[in-house]
């Protein structure tokens, strides 16, 4: 190989420029092309009616302790102060869990010390004071056999079966429903009745582990706007890496002659080069997939399938700060799924006056999952509302569960939502929807390396080990597709280090006795109490 083999980065989101630090950093000669007039897709910060002042953006960036692909590529980026963006990193200290009667919660996300404090940790935070014992325990037994399950088990059979079967949401309390299958929609943007399993398991799992690891912070944020103290430096490290940064570009052909890709089209260019990475978001890159270049890529058939929900924010900015808590606040009564950060508490050097004319002295920043229940205000969901009333229905229901006395009306100065929502004759459309990881879709999502030698797919709906649609998944394809690109050039450079999940090795003996008993045909040691529990809710008259 020679470093003038060229790479054409289709899509500058996480995925992409991950893909595109790998190569050019191993002397490959790569181009991004992003269709938007910054880097970084969902994760850029826009500014607030065209000004250099306030910052809007898709929603709050969040780093579980599970992210680390994505945390140590920010460790590489230099900040401009001689550290890393990865030193904007904040650690959050606790989680509110809202209630619009009143009777919220607050759990702490650092690491236990007391024995009290690990059994507290231990039992789902989000289940609040409500899920009966008995059900708690079930509960916790189901998530026992998703761990110590092998991974053909999870990839053949709880692939295949909802979160809300996996855990019988139907035979529990309403509180049980609420609290341990409902809620998780505020987690992943993900209806229960249709998340895989599998999926919504394991990062429920991955949630529950990092706050357990005193090795690691359970929750960080940003110190301040995503494109300011990440997104921005990234570019500039890319520039100096010799990456040709074309913005405004979008991808509207890709060619192939059956066998590989011959070319694109770029802003009404024709584009080649010697290998191609596409990053592009799921419902962009079906419709560049050509009858040859399905026949050339196979494995690419099946991302029309993939689907898609809404999971869009808004900022509130205040006159005053409110932190609200020193971390996530999840509102478990919304309609919408809506959690928020107050973010003014880690933007220490951010001066949100300054930006404002004084105006400004605090933002909350709101995430809404849940696009498709009526809400509270105009009794529609938020797809069939109007911008002004999803704003409204919102900040409605931020109200009713905080009350109007925490966050009154008159400390609104102004707001900023996801531009990505565009009004239309029949309410929003959502023009950046998000993957989600239905109940057996994992067959029609991709691997990075495809069989056309010369094209790689980078994005979060690859076929990674970070099973969701997140930046530490972006992030994750981004490396493999990286390494997908080495091996076709033959490069001699060192292959991306790419790490994958983790979980206790406590539990390898067990997964390794299961996965001799699936090989013969036999359920889980814990199916089997599980069916006669099944069987005896049968008997009850």
């Amino acid at each position: 190989m020679t470093a003038s083999q060229r790479v054409a980065v289709l899509g500058g989101g996480i995925a992409g420029l991950t893909a595109a630090q790998e190569l050019a950093e191993r002397g490959l000669d790569v181009t991004v092309y992003e269709a938007n007039d910054r880097l970084g897709g969902k994760a850029r910060s826009i500014p607030v009616d065209g000004s250099d002042g306030l910052l809007g953006e898709h929603g709050f960036r969040f780093f579980p302790a599970y992210y680390t692909n994505v945390v140590k590529t920010m460790a590489r980026i230099p900040d401009g102060t001689g550290g890393s963006v990865a030193d904007h990193l904040v650690s959050t200290s606790e989680t509110l869990i809202a209630s619009a009667d009143g009777d919220g919660a607050v759990a702490s996300t650092e690491s236990p010390d007391t024995p009290r404090e690990w059994v507290s940790a231990i039992q789902p935070q989000i289940a609040g004071g409500e899920v009966p014992r008995r059900e708690l325990a079930h509960f916790v037994s189901r998530l026992a056999v998703l761990l110590t399950s092998c991974e053909d088990r999870r990839e053949q059979a709880f692939e295949h079966q909802s979160w809300w079967e996996f855990i019988d949401a139907d035979a529990m309390s309403p509180a049980y429903r609420k609290h341990l299958a409902q809620s998780t929609q505020a987690l992943v943007a993900l209806r229960p009745e249709i998340g895989s399993a599998r999926t919504v398991g394991t990062i429920y799992l991955q949630l529950l582990f990092g706050q357990l690891d005193p090795g690691a912070p359970a929750e960080r944020v940003l110190d301040g706007p995503t494109s300011e103290v990440w997104l921005d430096h990234w570019h500039d490290y890319l520039d100096a890496q010799g990456v040709d940064v074309r913005l405004d570009s979008p991808v509207t052909e890709l060619h192939s002659d059956g066998h590989r890709v011959t070319g694109a089209v770029i802003d009404g260019e024709s584009v080649t080069a010697d290998h191609y990475v596409a990053a592009l978001p799921v419902d962009v890159l079906p419709a560049l997939l050509t009858p040859a270049l399905r026949r050339a890529a196979p494995s690419l058939r099946g991302v029309d399938r993939i689907r898609t929900a809404w999971m869009n924010g808004v900022q509130f900015y205040l006159d005053r700060d409110i932190p609200i808590v020193n971390g996530h606040a999840v509102y478990a009564d919304s309609p919408w799924a809506i959690t928020s950060v107050s973010q003014r508490q880690f933007w220490t050097d951010h001066d949100l006056g300054a930006r404002s004319d004084g105006d400004v002295q605090g933002v909350v920043s709101v995430i809404a999952s849940d696009w498709d229940t009526p809400g509270v205000l105009y009794d529609k969901p938020g797809r069939e509302c109007t911008r002004e009333e999803a704003v409204a229905e919102i900040w409605a229901q931020l109200q009713a569960h905080l009350g109007a006395d925490t966050l009154p009306d008159e400390a609104r100065v102004a707001h900023f939502l996801d531009p990505e929502l565009a009004e239309t004759d029949d309410g929003l459309r959502n023009d950046a929807p998000l993957v989600i990881n239905t109940v057996g879709s994992l067959q029609h999502r991709p691997r990075p390396d495809t069989d056309a030698p010369n094209l790689a797919v980078a994005g979060d709906y690859a076929r990674v080990e970070t099973d969701l649609a997140t930046m530490e998944a972006a992030n994750e394809a981004g490396r493999r597709a990286a390494n997908a690109v080495l091996d076709a050039a033959g490069a001699a450079a060192p292959r991306v280090d790419v790490w994958g999940l983790s979980e206790p090795r406590a539990f390898d003996p067990l997964k390794r006795q299961d996965r001799m008993r699936f090989k013969l045909g036999l359920p889980h040691p814990g199916e089997v109490g599980h069916d006669a529990w099944a069987f005896a809710r049968t008997l009850r008259p």
